[in-house]
Formats: C-alpha cells, structure tokens, sequence
C-alpha cells in the first residue's frame, strides 16, 4: 500500500490550522510517533472529538505511530482553553469508567493490535501523574516555565481580561500538566509531536517548551482548525445537545440524519474531513451534486460513509429504511422492524393520541374519529377509506369498519395511522 504523505493529506482536506517549523521535516525523515489527548469527561465520545480521531487515524495510515491518551488526571483538572467558565471535576472512579468506554469507541477506528510497528498506544496520564507529589511537581517541573510565559497564553489572556469568572490555580496549572504530559511521552515512546486543536497550542508549545529546556529535545505541534458550520455556529451540536458516538445517547438514526441535514457548503468540508475517500472520488462526488444539488448526494454519501464506520453497514441500512418510512414506499414490514426508539424519532413532531388496551377490537372507523381526532367524522373518515387514501401501519385500510386489534400494534402498543400522502399520526395503546 502507498504510504502518503501526512502534511500533505491533510492540507488538501482543510485539516492543517497550524504546523511548527520542522514538523515536517521530521515526519518525513522517519516514522514519528505522536500523541493526541482526550479528556475523559463523558462515558461516550461525540463528533467532536472526531476530527482529531480522524487525524490520529490518517496518522497511522501514513505510516506513523499514534498514541490516544485519555486523560485522566487532565481530566481532573479542566482544560481552560476555549473556555470562561470552570468546568465540573469529576472523581477517579468515574473519569475509569469513562475511559474504559471511550478506549472500546477507539479500538473500532484506530488499530490498536496490529503487529507492525506503528500499532497505535493507548495510554492515561492519570498512570503517571498520581505518584507526582505537589512539591515534587513544583520544583521539577514548575521551575522549567515562567509565569510570564504562562500568562502570555491566549487561553490564559482571556479569562484574565474579564471573560468569566476568573481562573482558579487549578485551571492556570493545567498547560504544565499538559506539557509535562508530552514530556513524559516523548522520552518513555520518543513521541515528537503533539496534535491537537487550533485552541490547544499554547498548551502544546509548553510542553515543546518544557521539552527543549529539561532535555535539550526538538519536538512539534501540529494543529487543526476548529469545526464550525458555514453559519458560523458550532458545530455537532443539536437541539438536543451532542451527537455521540455511543448509540445509547444518539441512535443510529438520529446519527445519520444528523450528517443527511448538513448544508451544501457544510458537506464539502466535513466530507473531507469524517471520511477516508480520496481526493479523486471527494472532487467528482461535489462535482456531481453542484450538477443537482437537490438530489443531496454530497449528504447521502457523507451520512453513509459516516454512520457505517461508527456504527456498522447494518445499522446504516436500517437508519436508512427507516428515514424511508416518511418520505419513500416504505412497507409494513419496514415499519415492523423498527426498535421503539427509532419508531419515536422517526414520528417525533407528527400528532399523537394515546387509547386505553381496552378499547381494541373497535371499528378502524372509531379508532379515528371517536377515540382519536384523526377525522373529524367518521363519514369523512369512511369517504377517504373508500377513495383508497387512508392506511394502517402502512397498509391501506379496504374497510373502514375492519376491528383494531392487539396483532396490529407495532412493538406490542403503537399505531401509524396515514392519511392521504403526507399526514400521519401516531396511536399509543396504553
């Protein structure tokens, strides 16, 4: 396989915001290992955290090493940058629980077990930051950085300049953390750069920093710009908050349809950036949807590539049948397969009626126009089941006085009543 070229890759996908002088040079004198930090705040990663998961994963397909750590004990303390407020601390039993999941979540994207010599590590600076006593920290590496330096960081500047509430000792300690981190990195796995978001380089230049002055070593930052959207807003987040990668928080469905929704302008750039089709393919796949933009194949495309590689082509296939049920000749069966989550979130927003169990075995008829407002008579309701133009659970119903029974519920207490081509309503049997 071709081994391309790191710097290079990355550009042409809009991924590079900022290199250190010699970065390049480095990678490509020899295979490089780098690092790239999680902050282990949740039990589930989201899609923002993809970006530099993408990154650590051309990494490792361009021949180079990555190392992922979670950050256990950073996560103890809060990473101010990009931030007015200070965040909630979490305790050590949580922030393992957390990491255990989110090792899972990257062992489907990064390959952790491969025999060659650039396997990717996983490792917690939690492991060798809990033996550190304070005095020990202070004098070893406290000394190393001045706090001129320190105050001189943008992420610093900020909340000093009235952003919030101020800074706690806690938060303006974390870049020497965070730099003793990649100092530790580099001489245990001689990890030379640290790769990370635009807001992250005053944290990783101290830890370069720390590095030159304690080693007399040369190592690097490689940044990439934050996502937003085109509107400017930020982005992976929704009405409802993150889009995580964990299908207990965001389903399959919602996470395909999260990607379907972007923007034109939004698509061009995140099927760059969230997917590993080449450059090739990419260019003719926006040629072909500026040529009919309605017909959405940037987002198609984008949300398939997306979902299967979090999910799985099963899941992928069942969000799509069901994206299907509103808008396509979707079947009974469809509608049967349905989980009850999805079955919600495909109907959310549609009108819904609840009936008492008692009441089944009652005319179609009645379920519509008495018990639910579906109709607002049952003659109009025996009118439109005459014309062909009402169904149940996406059968068209042949006889208006046809009984509602238990074997029609979907998922043992649901009803999709349809009325012409666009109207549908949903029947909770309690």
């Amino acid at each position: 396989m071709e081994i391309k070229n790191f710097i290079e890759e990355l550009e042409w996908r809009g991924m590079i915001h900022t290199i250190m002088p010699g970065a390049k040079e480095q990678l490509e004198k020899e295979m490089t290992t780098a690092y790239l930090g999680i902050d282990p705040t949740a039990d589930s990663l989201h899609i923002g955290h993809l970006v530099g998961v993408m990154i650590l994963k051309h990494f490792q397909l361009c021949g180079h090493r990555p190392i992922a750590l979670v950050g256990g004990a950073t996560g103890m303390i809060g990473d101010p940058s990009g931030k007015s407020q200070e965040r909630n601390l979490l305790d050590e039993a949580t922030l393992r629980r957390n990491q255990d999941a989110i090792k899972r979540q990257l062992s489907k994207l990064i390959d952790f077990d491969s025999p060659a010599p650039n396997a990717a590590l996983m490792v917690n600076n939690y492991d060798w930051m809990k033996e550190f006593s304070f005095l020990d920290f202070i004098r070893d590496i406290g000394k190393l950085i001045t706090v001129n330096y320190m105050m001189a960081k943008d992420s610093v500047k900020k909340r000093f300049s009235g952003e919030g509430d101020g800074m706690s000792f806690t938060e303006f300690s974390y870049q020497l953390v965070q730099g003793y981190d990649f100092m530790h990195l580099y001489e245990k796995y001689g990890c030379r750069v640290q790769l990370g978001g635009s807001d992250q380089w005053g944290n990783i230049t101290t830890g370069t920093e720390l590095i030159r002055r304690k080693l007399g070593g040369e190592a690097y930052a490689i940044t990439c710009p934050l996502i937003t959207k085109a509107d400017g807003t930020k982005f992976g987040k929704t009405e409802s908050g993150n889009v995580w990668l964990d299908a207990r928080y965001t389903s399959p469905y919602r996470f395909y349809q999260f990607w379907l929704n972007v923007s034109d302008d939004d698509a061009k750039r995140y099927i760059k950036i969230f997917t590993l089709l080449d450059r090739a393919t990419i260019e003719a796949l926006i040629a072909e949807h500026d040529a009919a933009p309605h017909l959405r194949t940037l987002q198609k495309r984008l949300a398939e590539e997306v979902t299967v590689m979090i999910h799985s082509r099963a899941e992928y296939d069942k969000a799509v049948e069901a994206s299907q049920i509103l808008f396509g000749g979707a079947t009974s069966d469809t509608l049967r397969r349905l989980d009850e989550q999805t079955l919600l979130q495909v109907f959310e927003g549609v009108p819904q009626f609840t009936v008492a169990r008692a009441e089944l075995g009652m005319p179609f008829v009645d379920l519509c126009a008495a018990a639910t407002q579906i109709f607002p008579s049952k003659g109009e309701c025996r009118k439109m089941v005459q014309g062909g133009g009402v169904a149940l659970n996406k059968e068209k119903v042949a006889d208006a006085m046809r009984p509602v029974t238990e074997a029609d519920l979907i998922a043992g207490k649901y009803l999709l009543v349809q009325r012409g081509k666009k109207n549908y309503y949903l029947v909770t049997v309690e």
